[in-house]
């Protein structure tokens, strides 16, 4: 009898771990089908043409979740690993999130007196996809870091209704740290619907027009520290942190311009 229990628990034991298997190559199958492997290629010869991107997480690397609370609203962090300075620094970062309607959510164009080419943002996430923070170093050569993240329907999410024309526009500048011998970072926030377009009015069924902020610029002193050109995949409410170095001592200022030309400044006094 023992026997013929061991054989039983053995049959079971097979059988469980086929099933495993099969429902594990299920999932991979799945996650293969979610991602179009054209995209990149696509997107790439574009934006990076006969371009050699090398996959180095020494040099950058982007965090975010590997599933969406809310996929409207996705914090994503890019780290860099080395302090810019005029002769080594990251001078470009594209954020891109491959299956989005439009991919390339902003393109960040950095100078050494931000101190650390670090970023924190939130964007929206259409699909279940493969989001990638790519750098541009002054010596001429990119580096990339990707991660897959599952969320769905972000970008066809309406905006809240706290944006009213009220409140449009208006910016909060903090400085959130400021460590001894260390870069100050800053974050900047401004109230915007960030409309994609995509979402439909369930009243009227028409679709909201696209209303998005488009452009940011951090300056100091009458030189840019940061600048970014954005699109509609950044999410409602657009919120940057950012570094600047802490030996500055004019005031810091923030602009924002959307897509129908409007603009919106507001300063921080001097970070030092």
């Amino acid at each position: 009898m023992k026997h013929v229990s061991t054989v039983k628990q053995k049959s079971i034991s097979n059988l469980m771990n086929k099933l495993i298997s099969t429902v594990l190559a299920l999932c991979l199958s799945l996650t293969a089908q979610a991602i179009d492997p054209d995209r990149w290629q696509n997107i790439s010869q574009t934006l990076f043409p006969q371009t050699e991107i090398t996959e180095d997480a020494n040099v950058i690397t982007i965090t975010t979740a590997s599933r969406a609370e809310d996929a409207a609203t996705v914090p994503v962090n890019i780290r860099t690993w080395f302090p810019q300075t005029p002769d080594h620094y990251v001078t470009d970062i594209w954020l891109i999130i491959d299956q989005n309607p439009s991919p390339v959510a902003a393109h960040f164009m950095l100078t050494p007196e931000s101190g650390q080419a670090d970023i924190e943002t939130r964007v929206r996430i259409n699909e279940y996809t493969l989001i990638r923070a790519i750098a541009r170093v002054s010596d001429g050569h990119y580096y990339q870091n990707v991660r897959f993240i599952k969320a769905s329907g972000g970008c066809s999410a309406p905006a809240t209704k706290e944006n009213t024309e009220a409140g449009l526009g208006k910016i909060k500048i903090t400085e959130l740290s400021a460590l001894p011998g260390r870069p100050n970072w800053i974050q900047a926030q401004i109230r915007h619907p960030n409309d994609s377009g995509l979402a439909m009015d369930q009243l009227s069924r028409n679709y909201t027009p696209a209303h998005y902020v488009r452009h940011l610029s951090v300056q100091h002193a009458g030189r840019t520290i940061l600048s970014a050109d954005l699109d509609i995949s950044i999410s409602e409410n657009p919120e940057f942190e950012f570094y600047v170095r802490p030996d500055l001592e004019h005031d810091i200022t923030v602009d924002f311009t959307d897509n129908t030309e409007a603009t919106w400044s507001a300063q921080l006094k001097s970070v030092k």
